[in-house]
């Protein structure tokens, strides 16, 4: 048997052996790679660093665990990013099964600067029905959000006491995996000309470009390697920083692996055919 045939004909097995080894090398040894901040994500990073202090950050945890592993170090960054310009954070959610990576998010960055809930930060949570509550945060936040989501009112906490709608809101951030960005940007951002930038999976990342360059918003943090840019941007690497090695040794092999597969495939069909 050539050596082309033997490729063609390799056992799955040994493949995902070869593709495992790929993945957890780079995780143990973790190599330096040069990282290129995109367009993109460094207008994300600035429509954050030309706030001034005390401005309102609304976040939105618009994903689920199934996409955590590229959002949540979006969120970890931009957390970390609004602490450090002593930024005050609104959490809430349009995903009630994404809210405890929210929470889990801000019990990591909060303490790393000595940030206190209800003076620094609040988590006003979930409420069903996201088209009407887009809609209705343009006029009064507190008719969709009278408490956080352990049940305080929101009037308890000083800086929420002078939010009340979009006006009050410096930027909105709608962390995504699906539709719910696309409605952000339709109800609060067309309507109510609300400041917002998108961070989501790579494979939604495409469908984001769109408004980006119709400028209705700022900029876009796109799946690992944005979040990556992101935690160069503020100079503190994560979870993204150390994952995108693996990521793309593991292209890279897959990659190759269809060479060699089309390649095979060809040559057996000239084969067959002569």
């Amino acid at each position: 048997m050539k050596l082309w045939e033997r490729f063609a004909t390799i056992d799955r097995r040994i493949i995902y052996s070869i593709l495992a080894l790929v993945v957890i090398l780079p995780l143990i040894l973790k190599p330096k790679i040069g990282v290129r901040v995109s367009e993109p994500v460094r207008d994300a990073y600035n429509a954050v660093e030309q706030l001034p202090a005390n401005s309102v950050v609304m976040i939105s945890i618009d994903f689920d665990p199934s996409s955590a592993p590229e959002v949540q170090p979006m969120l970890i960054a931009l957390l970390r990013h609004c602490f450090k310009k002593d930024l005050k954070v609104i959490l809430t959610g349009q995903l009630a099964l994404g809210l405890p990576m929210g929470e889990i998010a801000l019990n990591q960055a909060a303490p790393e600067y000595q940030k206190v809930y209800g003076k620094d930060y609040v988590n006003i949570g979930y409420r069903p029905g996201y088209a009407a509550m887009m809609v209705g945060i343009g006029r009064e936040i507190r008719d969709f959000f009278k408490t956080d989501y352990r049940g305080v009112p929101i009037d308890s906490f000083e800086f929420m006491r002078r939010v009340h709608n979009y006006h009050d809101i410096a930027l909105l951030v709608s962390l995504a995996h699906g539709a719910v960005a696309d409605a952000w940007i339709q109800y609060a951002g067309a309507r109510f000309k609300q400041k917002i930038i998108v961070g989501c999976t790579g494979v939604n990342a495409p469908g984001m470009y769109q408004y980006y360059s119709a400028h209705q918003i700022e900029g876009i943090i796109g799946g690992l390697q944005g979040a990556s840019e992101y935690e160069t941007l503020i100079q503190k690497p994560g979870s993204a920083t150390l994952g995108m090695p693996a990521q793309s040794a593991a292209h890279g092999l897959l990659i190759l692996l269809l060479i060699i597969g089309n390649i095979g495939f060809l040559l057996s069909r000239k084969k067959s055919r002569g």
